[in-house]
C-alpha cells in the first residue's frame, strides 16, 4: 500500500542552492505522502505519491504512466526528458513516455519473489541501474545489476551477501555509486569492472549517494549510528556533500529518512538539489 501521511504531517519539498545554502521551499501537502523528487531537463521537478507520479507546479500534475501497476518511490528520468523510468509494485521496471502513451516493462522475469528497483540511468541514456532483491531461503540478498534501457540481458555488478542499495551511475558513466553494509553499517561505495572503493567511514549510517551531473560533489542521506535500512519518519536526518577532496559539507538536519531523496535529485546544472521532509 502506498504511504500516507500521519495525524498533523506534512510533505514539503525543498530546493537547496549549493554554493549558498540556502533552501528554498517550493511545495507542500497535508494530503498527499509524496517523495523521491528529481528533474526534468527543463527545471520541473517531479515527485511520486499514492502510487502515481507527479510535475511539480502550483498544483501536483499527475503524469500518465500509460497502463503501468502502482509504483514506488523509484523513478528516475532519462537525459532527453522524453521517457521516465519507473520500479511498479510488481517488482518490475517500466518505461513511460513522460508526454503520454503506453508504458513498456523493460525487466525480465527472474522467478518468484525477485523485485528490480531502479536507481539510476547512465548519462548516454542506454542502461540503467537497479538494486535486484532476492530470498535465498530465509536470507533477503540485495545486488548491483544493470539492464540495457530498452531491455535485454541483465548483468549482475555485485555478487554476495551484503546488503547493497542506491545504485546509481556518476557522470563519467563508467562508476556506479551505492551503498552497501559490506563495512559493518551502510556506508558509501562506488564500483567499476569489478574493483570496489569505499567512499565514506564515519560513524553514521550513509544511504543513497547522489552524484552531481557535472561531478562536482556527491549528495546523500545521512542517518543515525545504530539506524537498521532507510525508515521513515525519524529525526536528526541529515542531508551531506561529499566533496571532491574528500571533505563532508553539513547541509540540514530533517525529520523524515525514506522518501526524503531516494532518487536523483541534482537540478540540471548542478547548481542545486531537492529533497522532502515530513514534519509533524
Amino acid at each position: 500500500m502506498p504511504r500516507t501521511l500521519r495525524p498533523g504531517q506534512r510533505s514539503e519539498l525543498y530546493v537547496v542552492d549549493v554554493a549558498t545554502g540556502t533552501h528554498r521551499l517550493v511545495f507542500s501537502s497535508d494530503d498527499v505522502l509524496f517523495e523521491a523528487p528529481n528533474w526534468l531537463p527543463d527545471g520541473t521537478l517531479v515527485v511520486n505519491g499514492n502510487g502515481l507520479l507527479f510535475r511539480v507546479a502550483d498544483e501536483l500534475e499527475e503524469i500518465e504512466l500509460g497502463g503501468v501497476p502502482p509504483i514506488n518511490n523509484d523513478h528516475v528520468v532519462s537525459p532527453d526528458g522524453r521517457t521516465v523510468y519507473v520500479s511498479a509494485n510488481d517488482g518490475h521496471i517500466y518505461a513511460v513516455p513522460i508526454d503520454g502513451g503506453p508504458g513498456c516493462r523493460v525487466t525480465n522475469d527472474r522467478g518468484e519473489g525477485f523485485h528490480h528497483y531502479l536507481h539510476g540511468v547512465s548519462p548516454d541514456g542506454t542502461t540503467l541501474a537497479y538494486i535486484g532483491l532476492e530470498w535465498v531461503g530465509e536470507q533477503r540478498i540485495t545486488n548491483v545489476w544493470t539492464i540495457p534501457a530498452a531491455g535485454g540481458a541483465d548483468v549482475r555488478v555485485t555478487d554476495d551477501e551484503f546488503a547493497d542499495d542506491g545504485s546509481e551511475y556518476g557522470p563519467d558513466g563508467e562508476w556506479i555509486y551505492f551503498n552497501s553494509e559490506r563495512a559493518g553499517q551502510a556506508q558509501l561505495f562506488r564500483i567499476r569492472d569489478g574493483h570496489v572503493e569505499q567512499l565514506t567511514d564515519d560513524e553514521r549510517v550513509n544511504w543513497f549517494p547522489h552524484p552531481a551531473p557535472d561531478g562536482s560533489a556527491i549528495a546523500y542521506v545521512s542517518f543515525p549510528p545504530g539506524t537498521e535500512g532507510h525508515p521513515a519518519d525519524i529525526d536528526d536526518v541529515r542531508l551531506r556533500l561529499l566533496l571532491k577532496d574528500g571533505e563532508i559539507r553539513e547541509l540540514t538536519s530533517l525529520f523524515g529518512g525514506q522518501g526524503t531523496m531516494n532518487v536523483p535529485s541534482w537540478s540540471p546544472d548542478s547548481a542545486s538539489f531537492a529533497y522532502v521532509t515530513y514534519p509533524l
